[in-house]
């Protein structure tokens, strides 16, 4: 219902419009919710709108620590992230404090310089009271869980170790008894003689042959048992000690896992603690990572020192990684007390990339990141401003700047200024010429140089007043006044640079031209999302948006003609929506028939904010009725 109830309230806010929409009579024209943005062209960053101010961003988006270049991430997001801990207070509390406390005993009781050495099970025993910290993420929780894991795996370990050993002793007692009866078991009528068949006594008895007993000694059954076992006792043991093997491999590769993924999340002391324990739990001195060959993590260390990482070099490198950032603090801490405010920012982003989760991150003061907030911000408000080609705008702030900090780079603000201002001046005096020698459309050409390189200059009013005096100003504003009773707007956004100048300081006029262009903007930009969409075969989210546009803006022909080339690919769409609305607005409303149309719509296309708000209307009119 909430739902349903917000949606209402959206739509409600929902104005008709055209791509001009003309005042009352003897009113003000109000300001359309379609006009409090203005359409501006994205410009190349190549000149002085593009990136003349370094910002708060390292040149590249990795940080190279012990010749290993680690990723940041994203830079919009990692700039995001840092202005929110720059407005953030420091993490000093008593929490916090017992944390970090818990956090240097763990590795205090895990170090191999401890007296007595380290201590395994008092230092876990410490990892649930630093994971009930907050800010630690419950990944002290997790690395108990994964030491836990590593142990079972471990004494399942021990535990076939120790069924091997029996198996050996049960191996061991078999050929023993084997070789004592192959040794001694003997036929006891082996020797003597028996007489053969049908013969008598006395002379004329047969010979007798030697007597033989085949179920006695290496002939018999049990010997060739014997001999059977034993090949599968040691079938068995060699099973065995591979699947010891398999299950220490396992064990280490799923704590691995753990240990990588803090390192690339700059968790470094929980590497530090990580890799401690497993030392003690693995003492086989095989520290090798079990990670693809072919991974982002392998790549880092084989590309940047050629050698394959190891938890040593995890361990390495976040001690490393703790030490860098406790000299990017110094060095910020420097910078800040003598007023280098731009270099200090920059460390300090550095510091805040390479550790935000490390104390002298957390706890830095919260006026000294107060100061690079206010500086970051009025460095933003520079780069917009030349973005906007507001100059005048850019002399007041760089000014401002230069007093706050002693580094600012100005150079480039003052010498894009200096160029930018000069070249529209000269652009503005030769149309005031060609203005005077009656060549208008050489003037225009000018004067719309000029009010691309500066819009603000102050000099443009000037030559607005000069056409003013001439006819061509006079033709201009008449065929702007035609255009717009004619409802042909296209074509007034495409001379807007020759009526612009034409209709300054009338008010009533710049109000009608700052709407259509605010409009066609609109509508430019909703046909270049739809474009996108129906290039990647999203026809039904590129028709439903541009028919939301349609129901503001009717007139307009190319939105008509995008919406009639987008027709035949969503056609059975586009019936089920035009189906439901007739069901809905017969008299009496047809409300379970409308329903069944906008769950077809909407089975067409889930995603449909057409066929939702259907859905809704027709829920809300059975509640009604219900009532």
């Amino acid at each position: 219902m909430k739902t349903r109830l917000f949606l209402l309230l959206c739509l409600s806010g929902i104005a008709q419009a055209q791509v001009y929409t003309p005042p009352p009579e003897n009113k003000p024209a109000p300001a359309p919710a379609q006009n409090t943005a203005t359409g501006q062209e994205k410009k190349s960053s190549d000149g002085p709108q593009g990136q003349e101010i370094p910002l708060l961003d390292p040149a590249a988006e990795t940080i190279t620590v012990g010749g290993i270049a680690i990723p940041l991430g994203d830079n919009r997001v990692l700039k995001a992230r840092f202005e929110k801990y720059l407005n953030q207070a420091p993490e000093n509390g008593e929490a916090a404090e017992e944390y970090r406390k818990t956090i240097n005993s763990i590795l205090a009781t895990m170090s191999p310089f401890r007296s007595g050495g380290p201590d395994f099970y008092s230092a876990f025993r410490l990892l649930p009271r630093a994971a009930s910290y907050p800010g630690d993420a419950n990944l002290c929780s997790s690395l108990a869980e994964t030491i836990y894991m590593a142990m079972l795996g471990k004494q399942d370990r021990d535990s076939l170790k120790k069924l091997n050993e029996s198996i050996e002793q049960e191996k061991d007692s078999i050929i023993l008894g084997a070789d004592w009866k192959a040794k001694y078991e003997r036929d006891q009528s082996v020797g003597a003689t028996r007489q053969a068949r049908g013969s008598g006594s006395g002379k004329n008895a047969k010979p007798g042959t030697p007597a033989s007993d085949p179920g006695a000694g290496t002939e018999s059954l049990q010997y060739a048992e014997t001999l059977r076992r034993i090949a599968e006792i040691e079938a068995l043991k060699k099973a065995n000690i591979l699947k010891t093997e398999a299950q220490v491999l396992q064990s280490k590769a799923q704590y691995q896992v753990n240990m990588v993924q803090w390192f690339m999340q700059r968790r470094y002391e929980h590497v530090l603690m990580a890799s401690r324990f497993y030392n003690q739990i693995w003492k086989d001195g095989d520290s090798s990572l079990r990670i693809d060959k072919d991974s982002d993590v392998a790549k880092l260390f084989s590309q940047s020192v050629g050698v394959n990482p190891t938890v040593s070099s995890l361990d390495s490198l976040s001690n490393e990684a703790i030490g860098e950032v406790k000299k990017y603090v110094e060095a910020f801490n420097l910078l800040l007390s003598r007023d280098e405010l731009h270099s200090a920012s920059q460390r300090l982003m550095e510091a805040y990339a390479l550790g935000e989760y490390l104390e002298p991150v957390a706890t830095l003061p919260l006026e000294k990141k107060l100061r690079i907030l206010q500086y970051y911000r009025d460095l933003n408000e520079v780069y917009g401003a030349l973005q906007a080609r507001d100059y005048t705008r850019v002399k007041v702030l760089a000014a401002s700047l230069k007093t706050k900090a002693k580094d600012f780079p100005s150079s480039k603000v003052d010498s894009a200024i200096a160029a930018y201002t000069l070249a529209s001046d000269l652009a503005i005096e030769e149309a005031k010429s060609l203005a005077l020698a009656k060549n208008s459309e050489k003037a225009a050409e000018k004067i719309r140089v000029a009010t691309e390189i500066w819009p603000t200059n102050p000099k443009l009013n000037e030559f607005r007043e000069l056409v003013n005096q001439g006819g061509a100003s006079i033709v201009a504003r008449n065929d702007f006044d035609r255009l717009l009773s004619e409802g042909n707007y296209r074509e007034i956004a495409r001379r807007q640079y020759e009526m612009a100048p034409a209709i300054l300081g009338d008010a009533k006029r710049e109000e009608a031209f700052k709407q259509v262009m605010s409009n066609l903007t609109i509508i430019e930009t909703a046909l270049g999302k739809a474009g996108e969409f129906s290039k990647v075969d999203q026809n039904y989210a590129a028709w439903e948006q541009l028919a939301k546009l349609r129901e503001q803006f009717p007139d307009d022909p190319k939105l008509g003609r995008e919406l009639e080339n987008l027709a035949p690919k969503v056609a059975d769409f586009t019936r089920a929506l035009d189906r439901a609305r007739q069901y809905e607005n017969r008299t009496p409303a047809q409300i379970g028939t409308s329903l069944s149309w906008y769950l077809k719509a909407r089975s067409i296309y889930p995603q449909s904010e057409l066929a939702e708000k259907g859905m809704n209307r027709q829920l809300d009119a059975m509640v009604s009725e219900s009532r």
